[in-house]
């Protein structure tokens, strides 16, 4: 079973046990610190976190992931971004998939949000599955505009209306 709740204290372990996997941060922004330490998940369970709608993925009760929507702003209040990570032990389950069905319905019923939006590194084709899977279209390609530990990446962006 998977659901989605508030970060807890007793998460930092995992969670800095999944950001020092180079395997699952090769696709995330380099905004996440690597080393990833107590004082980073400390951070980010009692503020980060807080930022937008951001909830962690709990698969039969275990931790397992992140997935977060990050509204826009101004003009582009009533767009947000869609973002998530996974513990390896957790690929190719469809969690994910069902991650991003589940915080989806909520923004669409309890906020202003009319449309979701993800950023998505080319070669992250797991990523871009969940996303089709979920009804969301991709919009762009935007060559060479992701630039990551000395590498150009397109970025392929993909969203889905309310």
């Amino acid at each position: 079973m998977i659901t989605l709740r508030e970060f807890k204290a007793q998460d930092a372990p995992f969670i800095i046990s999944t950001l020092n996997d180079k395997q699952v941060t090769r696709f995330l922004s380099s905004k996440i610190p690597f080393p990833y330490t107590q004082a980073d998940a400390d951070w980010w369970i009692n503020q980060g976190s807080k930022n937008g709608m951001v909830k962690a993925i709990v698969v039969n009760g275990q931790f397992a992931g992140c997935i977060g929507i990050t509204p826009g702003e101004f003009e582009y209040s009533h767009s947000g971004e869609i973002g998530y990570w996974l513990n390896k032990a957790y690929w190719g389950q469809g969690i994910i998939t069902r991650a991003i069905e589940l915080i989806c319905n909520e923004a669409f019923a309890s906020s202003h949000l009319n449309r979701v939006f993800g950023a998505v590194f080319a070669g992250n084709t797991g990523s871009m599955k969940a996303l089709t899977k979920n009804g969301f279209e991709q919009e762009a390609v935007l060559k060479q505009a992701i630039y990551k530990s000395g590498d150009f990446y397109n970025n392929h962006i993909f969203s889905k209306l309310k």
